[in-house]
């Protein structure tokens, strides 16, 4: 058996193949519930005994929550692979639904921070509590990863209602599109009104006591007017929930980029433009405090988020910084580690079950374990295609 060091200087990947057969996934059929499986699909009755166990994911949750993002791409394409979407039971998200289940939503709300190395799967225990948010019809407000508006800017013009300020119409016209299908039904139903009136042009008005859909549909129809009708819609939002009218779950991926200074955003001149010098950043930090109640705040931090190259810490104070820290202070802070041994095992015996990986030997998943770290990506990585 070649050692580990041998294995890597020869090209890692490569070589694990002697050890991992990768295979067509099985066909779609119905099985035995497994040891790493729970047939329980509804994250509210998720506890202790599901724990390093994988849930399905109904392709109607899947739709309706990510439909427009969320995910990581190589994840979903995992997901068609197998013909099913499945989620790993892990200790972080339990953790914060049982908070969510124990809160006083009285309260002002509480701020929940995922942190972790890269890869841990911080973006999937988000999406985890997601669900659970969707299963106890909760409003869902819900940005992606946040990086890409400052890194893939589609459109940035000066804006007209805040001075010094930019804006990014067309992913402000997005986040509203996202926010309307994962929460159609659930505004319908609810019936939320405006709270005041809102002039937008000479022709174009939202009148206190219209429905709160309209002024979304109008950010998403009128563009240029859709960076200041997401800052309506979260005071809107923050004023209903704290009513009682509504309850709201915020969850926010790669949080800590609203702090850095990566930034592909540039104007006239090539001026670049900062985070903080976009009204989507502003009104995500109003989102994010706690002068409102009846909701909950989940965030993620990552290195990436603020670094493309390296960050030295993975901790909350390192990539928030003083001001960022200070903005989110109190919170609650979550660690999402790589997997555990049971983990570990769980999730190759997945890949055995979806017939992803093949004859295997005990010393080849040995070598994958210690190529990986029993680090999520890094095994999906190298468990993955040629």
């Amino acid at each position: 058996m070649m050692s580990t060091q041998n294995l890597l200087r020869r090209g890692g990947l490569g070589l694990l193949r002697r050890y991992t057969t990768i295979a067509e996934p099985a066909a779609v059929q119905d099985i035995q519930i497994d040891h790493f499986r729970t047939n329980e699909t509804n994250p509210i009755n998720h506890d202790k005994k599901h724990l390093n166990r994988f849930y399905k994911l109904p392709n109607q949750v899947r739709q309706k929550l990510f439909q427009h993002g969320g995910l990581p791409q190589n994840l979903l394409s995992q997901f068609d692979t197998f013909f099913e979407n499945c989620i790993l039971i892990r200790e972080p998200a339990l953790e914060i639904i049982s908070y969510l289940k124990a809160t006083d939503y009285s309260r002002p709300v509480n701020r929940y921070v995922l942190y972790g190395e890269n890869g841990t799967g911080k973006t999937l225990t988000m999406a985890h509590v997601m669900h659970y948010g969707l299963e106890t019809k909760k409003i869902i407000i819900h940005t992606g990863w946040i990086p890409d508006w400052f890194r893939r800017p589609k459109e940035i013009v000066l804006s007209t209602k805040k001075q010094g300020f930019y804006d990014l119409p067309v992913d402000a016209a997005a986040f509203l599109v996202h926010f309307k299908h994962q929460n159609s039904e659930l505004l319908a139903e609810l019936d939320l009104r405006l709270s005041k009136d809102y002039e937008w042009s000479s022709r174009e008005q939202n009148p206190k006591g219209s429905p709160l859909i309209d002024l979304i549909d109008l950010g998403i129809t009128r563009i240029k007017f859709s960076c200041d009708i997401v800052d309506a819609v979260v005071d809107e939002l923050k004023i209903l929930s704290s009513k009682g009218q509504c309850s709201c779950l915020v969850f926010i991926d790669g949080f800590n980029s609203l702090f850095g200074t990566s930034t592909e955003l540039r104007v006239e001149n090539r001026k670049l433009v900062y985070p903080y010098q976009v009204t989507l950043t502003d009104t995500l930090l109003k989102l994010t405090k706690y002068d409102w109640s009846n909701g909950a705040v989940i965030l993620t931090l990552d290195k990436l988020a603020v670094d493309r190259k390296a960050a030295e810490s993975h901790y909350p104070h390192y990539l928030l910084g003083k001001e960022g820290f200070e903005h989110l202070d109190p919170f609650l802070p979550i660690q999402v580690n790589d997997y555990s041994n049971e983990e570990f095992e769980n999730v190759m015996d997945y890949y055995r079950d979806r017939k992803w990986i093949r004859n295997v030997t005990e010393n080849g998943q040995k070598e994958l374990e210690l190529v990986s770290n029993k680090n999520p990506y890094l095994l999906m990585k190298f468990t993955g295609p040629l």
